[in-house]
C-alpha cells in the first residue's frame, strides 16, 4: 500500500480511537464539571485520559507537566503523576528492528527481556564478541508512524480550540508544535548518540560526572549501542560523607551551569531514573534523548537573567524576560510588568543567598508571566524548569547548598568566553572590509 494511503489509513484509525478514548472520559466527568471542585476533578482525570490515549500524548503530558509558566499548578501536578510505564516489547519486534538497523549479528549475547522500557524504546544488556557488555536502545517498531499521527490530530485538537475562551489567549498550536518537536526528535537516536558525544567533550575538564560512551560502528537512526553501567544505583545520598555528599552536588551544579551558561546543549531531562549514582558514588547521566541545543542569544539571555538575579537587579531580569519571550499582548503594561517582577527580584535578592529556592520562585515568575499574558519562548522554559527537577534532587544532598554562589563564577566565565567571541567577531567583519 502506497505510503501517503497508509498514512491518511492510520490517522484516520487514531482519530477514531482518540475521539472515542476523549468522548468516554468526558462523558464520565461531565456531572461533575458544574460542581465546586469540577475543573480539580477533570485535571485529576487527565493523566488516565493520556495514558489511554497512547504515547505521544503520555509524552506531551509529561513536558506539558513541566510548562507551569503556561497552566495552572492544579492542571501540572496532576500531569506530574503520569508514568512512561508500558509492556516490553515482544522478541519478534526487537528482532526485526536490530536486522533492518543491520544489526542482528553485531552481539555475540543479548539479553530480549529488557532492563528498562518506555513507550519509544526497551533497553537491553548485551555483550560484544570481545566480551565487552554494552547497552542496547532498541526503538519501538512502527512507532514513528503513530507517534507522527497523533501529533497531526493534537494540532488539529488545539486549532479547533480556539473556539473555547479559555483557550484563545493560549499559544496551543506553538507549545504543541515545540512539545511535539521535542517528541518526535527523541526518536533520532543518531541525535542522541552525538548528544551523547558532545556532552561527554564538554564536561570532561570540568566533572567527574559518568556519561555513557556511544559504541562506534554500533548506532543507527533506531538502535543506539552504549557503554553499560553495571552498578547503578538510586540518586540518593545514603551511608555518604556530609563531605562526599557536599562533593556530589557541586560536581552536579558545574555541569549544569556549564550546559546552560557556557555550552548552551542542555540535557533537560534530569530525573530521578536519568540521574543516578555508580557503586563508587559517582555521578552518572543517562538518556540523552532530551537534549536541547540553545540558539545563542537564548544562552546570552539565559546567562544575563541569573547573573542579574543573583546581583539583585530586578528591571534588567524583567527585561530579559520581555526580550525572550514567544509572544507579548498588544496591551502589555510593561511597567507593570517591569515593577511586579523587579519586586519579585528584591525580596529573593534580601534573603540570604543560600536560603534562595529556585522551587518557590519560578512559580511566582511564571504567575506574573501569566497575569500579564507573556509567553516564555520553549528555549527559554525548559532549561529553567530542568532545574526546578533538579533542586529537589539537590537539595536531599545538601540542604545548605548556595545555588546562587555557585552558579557565578560560570557566570562570569562566559560572560568573559562571549566578550572574547564578540571582540574576535568584530575584527574578522573588520579584516574582512579591509580585503574588500
Amino acid at each position: 500500500m502506497p505510503e501517503h494511503r497508509t498514512s491518511g489509513w492510520l490517522l484516520a484509525r487514531r482519530a477514531c480511537t482518540t475521539a472515542a478514548i476523549v468522548t468516554g472520559h468526558l462523558m464520565a466527568a461531565l456531572p461533575h464539571l458544574g460542581t465546586r471542585g469540577g475543573r480539580a476533578r477533570l485535571a485529576h482525570r487527565a493523566p488516565r485520559l493520556l495514558t489511554a490515549l497512547g504515547p505521544f500524548f503520555v509524552k506531551a503530558g509529561q513536558l506539558v507537566s513541566t510548562r507551569r509558566d503556561l497552566l495552572p499548578a492544579h492542571v501540572c501536578d496532576a500531569l506530574a503523576g503520569l508514568a512512561d510505564d508500558v509492556r516490553p516489547p515482544s522478541r519478534a519486534d526487537v528482532a526485526r528492528t536490530l536486522a533492518e538497523a543491520g544489526l542482528a549479528d553485531a552481539y555475540a549475547e543479548f539479553e530480549w527481556e529488557p532492563v528498562a522500557c518506555g513507550s519509544i524504546a526497551s533497553v537491553h544488556r548485551a555483550r560484544l564478541a570481545d566480551g565487552t557488555e554494552v547497552a542496547v536502545k532498541v526503538q519501538r517498531h512502527g512507532i514513528r508512524p503513530v507517534l507522527e499521527a497523533d501529533l497531526r490530530l493534537a494540532l488539529l485538537g488545539a486549532r479547533a480550540g480556539r473556539v473555547l475562551p479559555s483557550m484563545r489567549d493560549l499559544p496551543a498550536e506553538e507549545m504543541i508544535g515545540q512539545l511535539g518537536g521535542a517528541v518526535l526528535h527523541q526518536l533520532d537516536f543518531l541525535a542522541e548518540r552525538d548528544s551523547l558525544l558532545l556532552l561527554r567533550a564538554n564536561l570532561a575538564d570540568h566533572t567527574d560526572l559518568r556519561i555513557p560512551a556511544p559504541v562506534d560502528g554500533l548506532c543507527g537512526p533506531q538502535v543506539l549501542t552504549m557503554e553499560f553501567v553495571s552498578d547503578l544505583g538510586r540518586f540518593r545520598p545514603l551511608g555518604m560523607t556530609m563531605e562526599r555528599r557536599r562533593e556530589v552536588v557541586r560536581d552536579v551544579l558545574r555541569a549544569v551551569y556549564r550546559m546552560l551558561f557556557v555550552d548552551g546543549l542542555v540535557h533537560c531531562d534530569l530525573h530521578p531514573g536519568n540521574l543516578c549514582l555508580d557503586g563508587k558514588g559517582r555521578v552518572v547521566v543517562l538518556d540523552a534523548g532530551f537534549v536541547v541545543r540553545l540558539p545563542d542569544a537564548v544562552r546570552r539571555s539565559f546567562a544575563g537573567f541569573f547573573l542579574n538575579m543573583a546581583q539583585g537587579n530586578g528591571p534588567k531580569c524583567a527585561d530579559i524576560v520581555l526580550e525572550s519571550a514567544a509572544r507579548l499582548p498588544e496591551n502589555l503594561d510593561r511597567e507593570a510588568f517591569r515593577t511586579a517582577v523587579t519586586e519579585l527580584v528584591d525580596e529573593a535578592f534580601g534573603a540570604l543567598s543560600k536560603d534562595f529556592e529556585l522551587g518557590a520562585f519560578a512559580p511566582r515568575l511564571f504567575q506574573l508571566q501569566r497575569d500579564h499574558g507573556v509567553f516564555a519562548a520553549s528555549e527559554f522554559a525548559f532549561p529553567l524548569l530542568s532545574l526546578l527537577v533538579l533542586e529537589g534532587m539537590i537539595k536531599e544532598f545538601d540542604s545548605e547548598v548556595d545555588f546562587q554562589a555557585e552558579a557565578v563564577p560560570v557566570l562570569m566565565a562566559s560572560f568573559a568566553k562571549d566578550v572574547q567571541v564578540d571582540a574576535e567577531r568584530r575584527t574578522e567583519a573588520e579584516h574582512s572590509q579591509d580585503r574588500a
